[in-house]
């Protein structure tokens, strides 16, 4: 799992490639929980390169999500391929999360 950051107006942008299973989760979990504990409570996440996700990567952006919005900030995903988007929808999590096309788009939302 690679993972690329990039700010924008007060918006942490996340990028992320490849799978997000039980083998990436755990480091992916505390790479986000770190940027949410120093200040940065607005995510967008860019999972336009995430080829597969499973229950554990799951697991770690309904952790990440319920400690930014316990900070007063959010999560949101973007740029879900049709797998994920089956997985996110399957679990019923696209009730949880804001999900937007582009990362941009995303982005801009958070800045409100």
């Amino acid at each position: 799992m690679k993972l690329q950051t990039r700010d924008t107006a007060g918006v942490r942008i996340v990028v992320l490639a490849g799978a997000l299973d039980a083998g990436s989760a755990g480091n992916v979990r505390q790479e986000l929980g770190g940027f949410v504990k120093s200040g940065n409570v607005r995510l967008a996440l860019d999972l336009a390169a995430v080829d597969r996700i499973d229950s554990t990567g799951l697991g770690a952006l309904v952790t990440t999500l319920k400690a930014a919005r316990d900070k007063g900030g959010d999560l949101v995903l973007a740029g879900l391929t049709p797998s994920v988007r089956a997985i996110v929808e399957l679990t019923r999590l696209h009730r949880v999360f804001e999900i937007y096309g582009t990362v941009d788009s995303a982005a801009k939302e958070l800045e409100r």
